[in-house]
């Protein structure tokens, strides 16, 4: 049976509209003919890495292929907001300032609330807040100052860029860190330039370019220096993300050396770091670990070493949702939806928010139901909570 809706169909759709037989995509991707049918067919959740190549190969956005964002499940305050202070460029409105420690809180309280998975809180803080940064800049008397102000603004679009990545607004991720670049160099704490440059990489990742993704990593690694929590949670993160960047490129001996070299680091870092938002610790090297095992081809591997990871109850929630996620994902690709469907609800439970607006979740119930061939009442359950965007 032919899925009609999801990932897989709208692929197929951009195939014929762009005139490829499976066949020609499955070529110009360089994966099988076989992977391109399961995932049309909905037989198979296409991976992160397939739908960045076969979005440049139709010459389409990864969000057309994954239907994300997902508008009708949860409003998203603030949004249009961001819009707006994204196309005022470096000319931002800006608005009265609290003083700036004030602000410093209020950018840490913002950061606290994603971190235990209210994005959407977050983002309905952000602009005001950004705004209010700004009129900072104007009120700052000296160059000390602005550059404080300037660390407080990188902050800012690092947690934007994060929402926007995480809840499925792609195209909001370019302006994003192009904001960032600009107060990371002007800023007082020289490791934003190095987390901006590790961001980019990853976003590169959805445009199919990981060989410029790795080159930024490691420009962002050499420009941390010390041997301080944040330093180590800087380092640590870059590599991690070096990790995934290579996994999806399909260079899996160089993203288990960034692994490597993550843990590493994290053994001189008491627990999870929240400097700048990292969240990096053993536990975090542990989930990229298992999502490494999974890009790189092994869903069997992945499974077993998701399934039997033990994480802090401390871990940030978006941390652990994304793994079950992840651990889902490769159920279903090892065969087995009963599992699969199992991880899913543990990511729901641990990450509701994330879950519900993740364009993988929504793949990995598809394949679920039709591996099981008739719609169960537990994956009935889980569709009526997705919403309305999650139709079987």
């Amino acid at each position: 049976m032919t899925d009609s809706t999801g990932v897989g169909a709208n692929v197929a759709r951009a195939r014929k509209l762009r005139g490829y037989t499976q066949e020609r995509l499955a070529s110009e991707i360089t994966y099988s003919v076989s992977m391109v049918r399961k995932v049309e067919r909905g037989l198979e959740p296409a991976s992160p890495a397939f739908l960045s190549a076969a979005a440049r190969a139709l010459r389409a956005d990864v969000n057309d292929l994954t239907g994300a964002p997902y508008r009708g499940t949860i409003e998203l305050d603030g949004l249009s907001d961001l819009r707006a202070i994204l196309a005022e460029g470096l000319h931002v409105r800006a608005i009265e300032p609290q003083p700036l420690d004030e602000l410093a809180a209020e950018v840490n309280r913002v950061n606290l609330l994603y971190r235990n998975d209210r994005g959407r809180q977050a983002l309905a803080k952000l602009p005001i807040l950004i705004r209010q940064l700004h009129g900072a800049l104007h009120t700052a008397g000296t160059e000390a100052e602005r550059s404080a102000v300037y660390s407080q603004l990188a902050s800012a679009y690092v947690t934007a860029e994060r929402i926007a990545r995480r809840f499925g607004y792609l195209p909001l991720t370019t302006p994003t860190l192009d904001r960032l670049e600009v107060f990371a160099e002007r800023a007082d704490d020289p490791l934003y330039v190095a987390q901006a440059l590790v961001k980019r990489a990853r976003v590169l990742m959805y445009h199919d370019s990981y060989d410029l993704g790795l080159t930024l990593v490691e420009q962002g690694l050499s420009k941390i220096e010390g041997t301080g929590e944040r330093a180590l949670a800087v380092r640590g993160y870059g590599h991690l993300a070096g990790a995934i960047v290579a996994a999806r490129g399909r260079k899996p001996d160089v993203a288990r050396a960034h692994i490597a070299e993550a843990r590493s680091v994290a053994e001189h870092v008491d627990g999870e770091s929240d400097a700048y938002g990292t969240l990096f610790g053993l536990a975090n090297v542990g989930i990229h670990s298992v999502a490494v095992e999974l890009e790189a081809g092994d869903p069997a591997t992945a499974a077993r070493q998701g399934s039997t990871l033990r994480l802090p109850k401390s871990i940030a929630a978006p941390r652990a949702g994304h793994h079950w996620q992840d651990t889902a994902r490769a159920f279903l690709l090892a065969g087995d939806p009963g599992n699969s469907l199992r991880a899913l609800n543990r990511a729901r439970k641990a990450a509701p928010q994330q879950t519900r607006l993740h364009p993988m979740v929504r793949e990995t119930l598809r394949g679920i139901a039709t591996l099981e061939r008739r719609k169960s009442d537990t994956v009935s359950n889980f569709v009526d909570w997705l919403g309305p965007s999650a139709v079987l």
